[in-house]
């Protein structure tokens, strides 16, 4: 029988064991040894894992979903789990949740453990995609606006928490589900415990906010943090736990004992990695509104969290396709010695040159694409680099092309190098590089109506009917008029130090910390003011122009800029921004993960007298 919303404490705390698939096998019996959870959640997928569960299950129909999620966390804790009574939610189901289930109840069979599995199913978007290449309006990509393209390899909507609270209301012990928002595993635990309703909206906001600083693992705990020397023991890092409570207020926390840091700067980033508009973070349950979020110390790695607000959500789900166009391949070598950065790049030129050749000598048409990079030479860093003369450098040299020979023969051509060209040529990388398909993928908005979701326990069938949402196109004058921008906080005595005349000149990272993330072709930075007091600074000198001048090697949209005062920061939002985006791009650091610490590197001009109230060195 299920527990009731009264009978229920009044804090709940949740473990977040899992920030994708691959993430270390330490999360989950880390988290049940420390006592401190009730709940465990697990995010595994990420669009490029959805197109590789789908080959997986092409393989073999069984498959299809994150193996590790039943192989190595659940085999190292379930026996615990359910001797402790910690109930379980995790999106592992990729493309096959109910394969998932299946393997998962084998596991208990095998442990002798009874186990209440639920199944979320209704993401799946394929079978749908032949009626909408006709549907008016025409559906289009919601970057880049092109049609619907003709290979599409699999198509998930993300779904949200509603089918998650649905199945702990019918008493799983284990929830599996296929694609869903992130957050929503966290979300779905919350809307249960507490009993929150789907007009909750800002109870929903808070809860998408915990269940988002916890979604990606370790980053919660002092992982990629720009003050990463401040983070003791990084080979014992506690993974993340909110404790939440009904009113929507949390405190983000990790095991006793463990390594890592959890302090406001280490949580402002993370709130907002992969965000846009702080004021309209668009999720299926709700519009979220982040920015008069606070946050404060409350002991040692202890960072309370309130202040997040909601609206109704959208009348659609945003979907994520995969196609496939063409293959790719991507080969390394070394060069050692003096002008190593030269010799890279004229390698790669040179190679280039060649195979282009030799491709029209067999009536192959020219690569679709290429880039060439030179890592440890900077090339990330484009004018800023100043690393040209290191003696050792990494030509990275990356194609694309229709034909999967063409790109055989490119894969032939690198080798050859090592005796023809540059001195101090070595180190090809393990070997021959191989030829993949170059899976892209393609997001667009679908009308909620046209799926519907549902809870399977055993012959148990739950529908899930989400309520209606607000229309898409609402104007935002309406929203700003419903939920206005919070008062930008005082910044009491700082008019004479800001106004001092003499100045000095330091990298953006003595003034801030920073954390850059992914959608699409859109790369968000997350800038926070180290003092409240560099805010209106920062705001006059950090500029969108200027950002975008800075990063225009990089980033070929226009860049937004959006103030969060709840925590004393901006967020930018830069827009095609990653070559194509993590499926697509060719560059080395495809998902942006290294753009913050470019942008750190901006210089700014700041009043010695602000610098040193601030308690900030100038070196």
């Amino acid at each position: 029988m299920a527990d009731r919303p009264s009978q229920r404490s009044a804090v709940v705390r949740i473990g977040g064991a899992s920030g994708f698939w691959g993430d270390s096998s330490v999360g989950a019996p880390q988290l049940v040894a420390s006592g401190q959870i009730d709940y465990l959640v697990f995010d595994y997928l990420a669009e490029l894992t959805m197109s590789i569960l789908a080959g997986a299950r092409l393989k073999k129909p069984e498959l299809g979903y994150a193996t590790d999620f039943v192989t190595v966390a659940m085999r190292s804790v379930l026996r615990d789990v359910v001797a402790r009574g910690i109930r379980v939610v995790s999106n592992a189901g990729g493309v096959n949740p109910q394969g998932c289930a299946d393997a998962l109840a084998a596991l208990a069979a095998e442990q002798g453990v009874a186990l209440r599995i639920a199944v979320v199913q209704g993401d799946d978007v394929l079978p749908l995609i032949d009626g909408l290449r006709s549907a008016e309006p025409a559906v289009r990509e919601l970057q880049s606006g092109a049609p619907l393209p003709r290979q599409v390899l699999t198509a998930n909507a993300y779904l949200g928490a509603l089918p998650v609270r649905a199945a702990l209301d019918a008493g799983a012990q284990v929830v599996i589900t296929g694609r869903c928002v992130d957050s929503a595993v966290t979300l779905g635990v919350l809307m249960h415990h507490f009993g929150w309703e789907a007009g909750d909206h800002d109870l929903l906001a808070a809860g998408s906010l915990a269940g988002h600083i916890i979604e990606c693992g370790c980053q919660a705990t002092g992982g990629l943090h720009t003050d990463w020397q401040e983070v003791p023991d990084w080979a014992h890092i506690g993974y993340p736990i909110v404790e939440c409570r009904a009113d929507g207020s949390f405190v983000c926390t990790k095991p006793e004992g463990s390594g890592g840091l959890v302090v406001p700067a280490v949580i402002a980033e993370q709130m907002l990695y992969e965000i846009g508009d702080p004021a309209a973070y668009v999720l299926p349950d709700v519009v979220c509104d982040f920015r008069g979020v606070t946050l404060h110390q409350q002991g040692p790695h202890r960072v309370a969290v309130q202040g997040a607000r909601g609206r109704a959500p959208t009348a659609t789900y945003k979907v994520c396709a995969t196609y496939l166009d063409g293959f790719r391949t991507a080969a390394q070598l070394t060069i050692v010695g003096f002008d190593a950065v030269a010799k890279a790049q004229r390698t790669g030129e040179a190679i280039l040159e060649r195979t282009c050749e030799l491709l029209a000598a067999r009536g192959l048409a020219p690569f679709t694409a290429t880039l060439i990079e030179v890592l440890g030479a900077e090339s990330c860093y484009g004018p800023h680099a100043n690393a040209s003369h290191t003696r050792e450098a990494v030509l990275r040299l990356t194609a694309t092309h229709a034909r999967k020979e063409a790109l055989e023969l490119l894969a032939r051509e690198i080798a050859p190098a090592g005796t023809s060209w540059a001195p101090g040529t070595t180190g090809a990388g393990g070997g021959r590089a191989g030829v993949s398909p170059s899976i892209r993928q393609y997001a667009f908005l679908l009308d909620k109506a046209r799926l519907q979701p549902e809870v399977r326990i055993g012959d148990l069938r739950i529908p899930v009917v989400p309520p209606a949402g607000a229309a898409a196109d609402a104007k935002q004058d309406a929203v700003a008029a419903a939920h206005p921008q919070p008062a930008v906080l005082p910044m009491a005595a700082t008019d004479d130090v800001s106004q001092d005349p003499v100045t000095v000149e330091v990298p953006l990272i003595r003034l801030a910390w920073a954390r850059s993330g992914d959608k699409g072709d859109i790369s968000n930075i997350g800038v926070i003011a180290r003092d409240p007091r560099l805010l209106p600074l920062l705001r006059d000198v950090v500029t969108p122009e200027r950002v975008a001048t800075h990063l225009a090697h990089l980033v070929r949209g226009p860049v937004q800029r959006y103030e969060v005062p709840g925590i004393h920061a901006f967020n930018f939002v830069c827009e095609q921004a990653l070559g194509g985006g993590g499926m697509a791009s060719l560059r080395n650091d495809p998902l942006g993960k290294g753009m913050a610490q470019i942008l750190l590197a901006l210089p700014v001009q700041v009043p010695a007298a602000l610098l040193a109230a601030c308690g900030l060195a100038a070196a």
